[in-house]
């Protein structure tokens, strides 16, 4: 992953040396519980924990001999503990310490980025109750609709960004699983128990059947759930790029004072966060589908799997972390402009109350049909003309003889369009 989309916690967790540390943490509690049971001889993990010693180079140049990433490590251990360290790993394969050690680094990965919606769901839950009854229009097609508040649009993020919360804890629960199995899954070269005690020590659950690895719908879970979480950044991300555009212009990335958004115009101030954060969504989205390919290996085991998992598990954690921590500080700076969106309100001259005419004229004796024809005349006449649909149903003698001008007027009000804001509110956020 570049540097430009890394943030270091989580660069840290997918570093080597990290990742050596785990196979060590596992290779040390296997040795606790073999030697708890009587199966190595006593002192061997207290050994290893002492002088054993991280060396990335190392294992490095030994693996450019042996083409063997576990037997370069262990290697590189021995060295250090000395001739004890030959008790490590008994009855273990490479698959038991590779594959416990990625679901621990996705473990980790998984708390951090719950982190990062915590944060972004304080700012949606904080802004949304500040411009709760802040008028806007709501747009479907990209066309006006009617009257909605800029809060009601932010209480739904949040509640979208809960749910994602849900689904990540889930994902990461599915993928707290540990193997210690041995080759092809049967324990038949290692006690049970001590996957048991490994389990426990790390926190994770003993895997329910392991063939050589961890079955992989697994880690497609997780990663589908990323993918769900990239496309709620992004939709998120598109919003304020529409609502920024300069025939809108509703809302607004914040610009520091020495920014320049154009290289050619100086009065440019452009989206550029949202729109980089669009462009990463679609980075992590495209790592689900490895993902889901990956479920299917051959027999106990093969390693197609593998070089995948190299690229996509530091990439696509290391990704969306950068874009949910920039997305919670976007939405923490945006700047809103409330007249702009009551001016957009008042742009369409009345349209956005053409249903509530309609379901009065209903209520006064015609067809639904009939009433749809009539209130649709006037309102293409309203926008192609510019002219304000009141006036057109007020001087419409068919509609005024139905509804009288006292209440039309009641209808073209926006408040009444609120009443249940408070309802909805109370069912996002309790």
């Amino acid at each position: 992953m570049i540097s430009r989309y890394s943030r270091k916690e989580l660069v840290k967790i997918w570093s080597e040396e990290n990742k050596y540390k785990i196979w060590l943490d596992i290779e040390i509690a296997a040795a606790q519980a073999m030697e708890k049971y009587k199966i190595i001889p006593k002192g061997v993990s207290k050994i290893v924990q002492k002088k054993g010693k991280i060396k990335v180079k190392r294992i490095h140049d030994i693996e450019k001999k042996v083409k063997h990433d576990v037997i370069a490590f262990l290697t590189s251990i021995t060295e250090q503990a000395g001739i004890k360290a030959r008790y490590l790993h008994q009855g273990m394969t490479s698959s038991d310490v590779l594959d416990t050690s990625f679901n621990i680094q996705l473990v980790q990965s998984g708390n951090i980025l719950l982190k990062d919606i915590d944060k972004i769901l304080s700012v949606l839950k904080r802004k949304a109750k500040k411009y709760k009854f802040t008028p806007c229009i709501g747009r479907s097609h990209g066309i006006h609709a009617e009257p909605i508040t800029f809060g009601l649009k932010l209480a739904s993020y949040y509640a979208e960004f809960k749910r994602n919360k849900k689904r990540l804890e889930n994902a990461i629960n599915e993928i707290s699983t540990c193997a210690i199995s041995g080759a092809v899954g049967t324990y038949a070269n290692i006690d049970p128990r001590i996957e048991l005690h490994v389990a426990k020590k790390l926190k994770l659950k003993p895997e329910t059947i392991s063939t050589q690895i961890i079955p992989r719908d697994r880690h497609a879970y997780y990663f589908s759930v990323l993918g769900i979480i990239a496309g709620s950044i992004e939709r998120v991300s598109t919003e304020i790029r529409h609502l920024q555009r300069s025939e809108v212009y509703e809302l607004q990335e914040y610009f520091s004072k020495d920014q320049k958004g154009s290289s050619a115009m100086p009065h440019k101030k452009n989206p550029i966060l949202s729109e980089n954060l669009t462009g990463l969504a679609r980075m992590v989205r495209s790592y689900v589908f490895p993902a889901l390919e990956n479920i299917a290996l051959w027999h106990e085991r093969d390693i197609s799997h593998s070089s995948v998992e190299r690229n996509i598990g530091p990439d696509a954690n290391i990704t969306l972390d950068f874009a949910l921590v920039r997305l919670g500080n976007i939405l923490d700076q945006m700047i809103v402009y409330p007249k702009k969106m009551l001016k957009n309100l008042n742009l369409t001259n009345g349209v956005v109350f053409s249903q509530e005419v309609m379901l009065k004229l209903t209520q006064k004796g015609i067809s639904r049909e009939l009433a749809y024809r009539k209130v649709q005349k006037n309102a293409k006449t309203s926008i192609e003309k510019d002219i304000n649909l009141l006036d057109l149903l007020i001087s419409d003698k068919e509609i005024s003889k139905l509804i009288s001008k006292k209440e039309l007027k009641q209808i073209f009000v926006y408040k009444k369009h609120f009443k249940n804001i408070n309802r909805i509110f109370k069912r996002v956020f309790g």
